[in-house]
């Protein structure tokens, strides 16, 4: 099977990441819960904001924004699930 670059993602995942993320669906690795984001916990300070599972407390997401630039991670998410428009 031939690779193409990253650019031919543009497409597929601009439906997936044109969404209200807070209705998605997210499974912790620590525990297995799986819920939507609206219901995690979430901590916000000067250094950025850290979103944790409702269940056990683990780490699911963490979004530093500085200026222009915004890092966001989903370390302790082993899948998000997004409901299509019409599903």
């Amino acid at each position: 099977m031939q690779h193409v670059d990253g650019n031919s993602l543009a497409g597929p995942l601009a439906e997936f990441l044109a969404f209200d993320v807070t209705m998605a669906t997210a499974r912790c690795n620590g525990c297995g819960d799986t819920a939507e984001l609206a219901r995690a916990m979430v901590y916000t300070s000067g250094a950025g904001t850290v979103v944790r599972c409702r269940s056990c407390g683990q780490v699911l997401a963490t979004l530093v924004e500085s200026g222009d630039r915004a890092w966001i991670g989903f370390s302790g998410v082993s899948a998000i699930e997004v409901r299509r428009p019409g599903s």
